[in-house]
Parts: C-alpha cells; sequence; structure tokens
C-alpha cells in the first residue's frame, strides 16, 4: 500500500497512458466505424469496389494521396453526401493525416445511411509507412 501513495501519480500516468492507447479502437468499434489497416483498404478497393474519400485540405491532397481517391474536406462532406448516394451500398474509407478528421468523417456517413463505413488507422502517415504508392 506504501508504493501505491508514494507513487501514485506515476500510476495515474501509466493508467492514462494505457487508456490513449486503447481508446481509438474501442471509440471506434462503438461507433461501429472499423479501423483498418492500409492492406486492407486495398482489399477492399481491389475486391469490394471500395470508395476512398480523403477529407484532408487542398494543400494537403496535393502533397499526395491515395490512389484513385475523392477528395472532399471534411468541412464540405456534409454539402456532397446527395454525391455520394449511389455508394451507400458499397465500402467507403475515410483517409485523413492521422486517422482524427476521417474519424468524424465515418461518423458523419454512419449518421447519413452509409452502412460499410471504415477509418484508415494511422491515415496517410500509416499508408506511406506501408511503403504502398501515392498519387501526386
Amino acid at each position: 500500500m506504501d508504493f501505491v501513495t508514494q507513487n501514485i501519480w506515476l500510476i495515474v500516468l501509466a493508467l492514462s497512458s494505457g487508456l490513449m492507447l486503447v481508446l481509438p479502437s474501442i471509440t471506434g468499434k462503438l461507433s461501429g466505424v472499423l479501423q483498418i489497416s492500409p492492406q486492407e483498404v486495398v482489399r477492399l478497393f481491389n475486391h469490394e469496389d471500395a470508395l476512398i474519400v480523403d477529407v484532408r485540405e487542398q494543400s494537403e491532397y496535393r502533397d499526395g494521396r491515395v490512389p484513385k481517391s475523392r477528395h472532399i474536406p471534411l468541412g464540405k462532406l456534409k454539402d456532397e453526401l446527395t454525391a455520394l448516394e449511389k455508394f451507400k451500398e458499397r465500402p467507403v474509407i475515410a483517409v485523413c493525416r492521422s486517422g482524427n478528421r476521417s474519424q468524424s468523417a465515418c461518423g458523419i456517413l454512419r449518421r447519413a445511411g452509409f452502412a460499410k463505413v471504415h477509418n484508415l488507422a494511422g491515415g496517410m502517415g500509416a499508408w506511406e509507412q506501408a511503403g504502398l504508392p501515392k498519387e501526386r
């Protein structure tokens, strides 16, 4: 018990750090949005005709993007939902720089009735780290 009282801040730091590591996967599962790897993105695109939506800003998109992705910045996504209606039954994969904005995009898509919504876990950083090609 003395160890706990003497090291309470260390214990709190360890617990909060662990929580921060698992929270993205927990919230993704609760929201019905699957966090997927770059390799799974490729599989869904090749075998299930998935739509890849890049929700980054224009300057980020110009720096390189997932091949054949459709660019709709997060701030304009709600306005573009009608243009995406024909993809409601297909897998839709949201992509951003790190996976945070695309998680928000996934929530918008789910609320709009898209059934198979996925988030590229780690965003373009994970895509690049996997050594997959980018378009410019």
